[in-house]
């Protein structure tokens, strides 16, 4: 009764959110013009930048969650020639809309909104080096980076070059189109950004999944994933999570993971006062979306690390509520009740840790770390 009540509850509070209208603004660059996608709210921004081939639709599931919990204005934009961005007439040869190209008009269209301060970067597949380069030349503006299975600057080696050469036709692309001129001007831009790194200073989550490319080449997809985990184990600034069971698109394989990680990322930038409000609107929502795909492991793992990274803040309460509703959502889930075991010995409450440690091993006879808890508390 008490977990029905507990769950109840959340939509109680849920109901009180109010959807934000998405606004869209063509901005006019001279002789063209920019399609910006906004959601109206306070403090710092938030942009995202689609991958290659992408405009800003892909990031509209699940902008509003991210808004519900942050509060943050929410920006996505098509580049120029993707969706209903014009392509520049002033440009004239095919290697003049490169990256660094895009990053000017991204800078100028942002200006023009009045968006010149700090803003957090959220990026997909290609967008991680635009991120990459306008992190580098703004590294004081910029206050977080959430990277979901980017193209790292060191990828694309010559090797991985000449083999997309002869698997890719540029002919056969429209011209012109923003999709014609990315290509055209891949193997440069690749070349440009090989070995360029992020501030060592800027805080930045890098998502990955398990399975990306998984009908690409062995060796394409094995330098891809084994990259991104040495990012993290090599970088202190930068934290890896793996993805697991999803594929190069995990916004879409797995929504709640990439909503959690965004809005607990940019509570991490607040001060204290304003990251409990935003935290505590991340809980509903991180629950809200456990509940919605109960179906798969996904959001009880998703709530597992929700519920350590309030114990890594000190939030013993907000903790403990994440893990007692993640138990009565996976009550068959032996990790749910060793993690919710773990949260209740830190604050002191015993014989309820007992009780879970024990229900864990009940539905996990080999979990052999709430064996040795079980047996440390009866010898104290």
């Amino acid at each position: 009764m008490k977990h029905q009540y507990a769950i109840s509850s959340l939509f109680f509070i849920l109901s009180f959110y109010i959807c934000a209208q998405s606004v869209d603004k063509h901005v006019d660059m001279g002789e063209y013009t920019m399609h910006f996608k906004i959601i109206k709210g306070e403090g710092t921004p938030i942009l995202f930048e689609a991958g290659g081939g992408d405009d800003s639709t892909v990031w509209d599931p699940i902008l509003q969650k991210i808004h519900d919990a942050t509060g943050a204005t929410l920006i996505s934009y098509d580049r120029s020639g993707f969706g209903k961005s014009e392509l520049n007439p002033k440009l004239k040869n095919e290697a003049d809309f490169g990256i660094e190209n895009g990053i000017k008009e991204l800078e100028a269209g942002l200006s023009k909104l009045g968006y010149t301060d700090k803003i957090m970067l959220v990026s997909h597949s290609y967008g991680g080096l635009y991120n990459l380069l306008y992190a580098r030349k703004h590294p004081k503006k910029v206050t977080a980076v959430v990277l979901i299975d980017v193209t790292l600057s060191d990828f694309w080696n010559e090797e991985l070059l000449t083999m997309r050469d002869m698997n890719i036709d540029i002919s056969a692309i429209p011209k012109p189109s923003g999709d014609y001129y990315m290509n055209a001007n891949f193997n440069k831009i690749m070349r440009d950004v090989r070995g360029l790194k992020f501030p060592e200073s800027m805080p930045i989550l890098n998502i990955f999944p398990e399975n990306s490319f998984p009908g690409f080449p062995e060796i394409l997809s094995n330098r891809w994933r084994e990259l991104h985990q040495e990012l993290g184990a090599q970088n202190q600034n930068i934290t890896n999570s793996i993805a697991k069971g999803s594929s190069h698109g995990v916004f879409q394989d797995n929504p709640a993971l990439v909503i959690n990680a965004i809005n607990k990322m940019y509570a991490e930038t607040l001060d204290k006062n304003q990251q409990n409000i935003v935290l505590k609107k991340a809980l509903a929502i991180a629950m809200e979306l456990a509940i919605e795909t109960k179906s798969t492991n996904r959001s009880e793992n998703d709530l597992i690390a929700l519920g350590y990274s309030f114990l890594g803040n000190a939030e013993l309460d907000k903790a403990l509520e994440v893990f007692k509703v993640n138990i009565a959502l996976f009550p068959e889930s032996s990790n749910a009740y060793d993690s919710y075991g773990e949260a209740l010995l830190i604050a002191d409450q015993k014989p309820e840790a007992i009780e879970m440690y024990t229900k864990s091993i009940e539905l996990d006879p080999n979990n052999e770390n709430a064996k040795a808890v079980l047996l440390k508390m009866k010898e104290e």
